[in-house]
């Protein structure tokens, strides 16, 4: 049975990113596709504000920090020498350990000559799962005032199904948490508006999947506004348009409602079901 993961993700925040890709869930799941939706946006994660799943079960997610035995310790500096985030200083003879600023490496406990260093969990954030009729629903919450969100992504995507379609609704931007997000994906939906800052935003998210190696296509939200400039680089760059949604009002007041686009707005799923044809070839399981 074969798995398919599709990536939504955007240059910039407020494209419309959430609405392409929980409208898109729905309508794979009407199609009768084994759909697992995984929120990894997990900074302000929406995703449950329009598909509103029953929420099952609650998993905290740590990463590994340094715990120092001064006992131990002999100051000889070797697990600030390996550390590339500065999580370890060493203070005359006091080592000092910065647990926001460790990503987990286990560097230092590998080169500790005494032993003097093992290590503890610190919770990072959550994972949430539940189902929202009938699509497998999962998002990750980082802690308030977390930096560090990659490892909690990475275990929202452990939570993809084998043998289905996953959407992976991505972080905005062009930094570690979306290449976290995007990275093994089979296509990746790029969304974005016909505006300067739309345009600027979609090259450099361009740029990345194809450093990446990763196939993509753009869809254009309130594609009636701006100017043509998007158009005119995704023709000139001979990147595939999947979909272009018009700025219409009712969309804009079934968003603020927390309703899905097909929900709200029916006539648009033929465009939704067109949108999903193009980005998988695979077959619904049932």
């Amino acid at each position: 049975m074969n798995t398919t993961t599709i990536a939504v993700a955007s240059g910039k925040g407020g494209t419309g990113k959430t609405t392409i890709a929980t409208n898109l869930a729905r309508v794979a799941e009407m199609q009768g596709f084994d759909v697992s939706y995984l929120d990894c946006d997990v900074e302000e994660p929406n995703g449950h504000i329009f598909l509103k799943p029953e929420l099952e079960k609650t998993t905290s997610v740590f990463v590994p920090v340094p715990v120092v035995d001064e006992d131990k310790c002999i100051t000889c500096g070797k697990c600030k020498e390996i550390c590339q985030y500065s999580a370890i200083a060493l203070l005359g003879k006091t080592v000092l350990t910065f647990p926001n600023l460790c990503h987990g490496c286990g560097g230092c406990v590998l080169v500790c000559p005494t032993g003097a260093i093992t290590e503890a969990g610190r919770e990072v954030g959550v994972i949430e799962e539940g189902i929202a009729s009938g699509i497998k629903f999962v998002h990750g919450k980082l802690r308030i005032g977390e930096a560090m969100s990659p490892p909690l992504i990475r275990e929202v995507r452990k939570k993809t199904t084998d043998g289905g379609l996953n959407i992976i609704d991505a972080p905005p931007g062009t930094s570690c948490p979306v290449i976290q997000s995007v990275r093994g994906a089979d296509y990746v939906l790029l969304v974005t508006e016909p505006t300067p800052f739309g345009l600027n935003d979609l090259k450099l998210a361009v740029e990345m999947l194809r450093v990446l190696k990763l196939p993509f296509g753009v869809v254009v939200n309130r594609a009636d506004v701006g100017n043509k400039a998007v158009f005119d680089y995704c023709d000139s760059e001979s990147i595939e348009m999947l979909l272009q949604i018009p700025d219409d009002r009712r969309i804009a007041e079934a968003y603020s409602r927390g309703k899905l686009i097909i929900e709200a707005l029916p006539e648009y799923t033929a465009a939704f079901e067109l949108l999903l044809k193009g980005v998988t070839f695979a077959q619904p399981q049932s």
